[in-house]
């Protein structure tokens, strides 16, 4: 793959975080196993709780029982978790368990070396950042909040989820995050692993850059049209000037 030189003129950047900010193995090696081992005391124990309520509501939606017991959610949101499915409620039991991780102190976050540093880079030079992830609004709070360098909240203006915003491989999903921050698809910049996300993102008239770390699930696939990084360190962002890509495409 050639040096690229990626400078993109923007009033924001929305990030993905499984691939593109941190590693998806720690996702699946690390958060999965930590929700799966509590899922069934948090639906016998707490689902009278108005967000453990609606999400046991939207399980027996989705599956098609609607009189299922906790054990059968618990089957359900398990056979999920196999599948890697990104289910709205199956994030938000994770979000919940993982948040009241991250405050005990059972878990910390991961991030790859270069993107911390490009995000204060960028959060400086006046660029606001976002993310939109599967997972639930409370768990990228915790994710953010709980890194290995501290709070990274202060960096992030908003946050995005499928709940919110909607599936992350339909345009529209884009165009409600646009109309939210108010900015305009053009000002817009994604960053993603995932090739259906960056298409979505472009057809919602946004930036999109393909992030491309070794060893991660999509890494081999390709981007096609979009240009692409290994790093966050090959992406130059400001509020000012022209956008400029050259180097490599899929």
């Amino acid at each position: 793959m050639s040096q690229r030189t990626l400078t993109f003129a923007v009033d924001a950047v929305v990030l993905d975080i499984e691939g593109t900010t941190s590693a998806t193995g720690f996702v699946v090696d690390v958060l999965y196993p930590y929700s799966r081992a509590r899922f069934a005391e948090l639906l016998t124990e707490r689902a009278a709780e108005p967000a453990v309520s609606r999400a046991i509501a939207q399980v027996r939606e989705l599956s098609g029982e609607p009189d299922a017991d906790a054990a059968a959610v618990e089957k359900t949101l398990n056979a999920w978790l196999d599948d890697d499915r990104k289910a709205t409620p199956l994030k938000t039991l994770q979000g919940i368990v993982w948040a009241e991780g991250f405050a005990r102190g059972d878990l910390v976050s991961h991030f790859y070396d270069d993107v911390v540093p490009a995000l204060r880079a960028w959060h400086a030079a006046g660029v606001r950042l976002y993310v939109y992830s599967s997972g639930s609004v409370a768990a990228q709070r915790a994710w953010f909040t709980s890194s290995p360098q501290g709070d990274l909240t202060p960096l992030v203006s908003g946050l995005y989820d499928t709940e919110n915003a909607g599936p992350k491989q339909e345009p529209a999903s884009y165009r409600r995050i646009a109309e939210s921050t108010g900015v305009e698809g053009g000002r817009l910049l994604f960053l993603s692993d995932r090739p259906g996300e960056l298409d979505a993102a472009r057809e919602a008239g946004w930036h999109a850059v393909g992030i491309r770390r070794p060893g991660e699930p999509y890494s081999a696939q390709a981007v096609e049209g979009h240009p692409q990084a290994a790093t966050f360190d090959e992406i130059t962002l400001s509020t000012t000037g022209t956008t400029s890509t050259t180097g490599s495409t899929a």
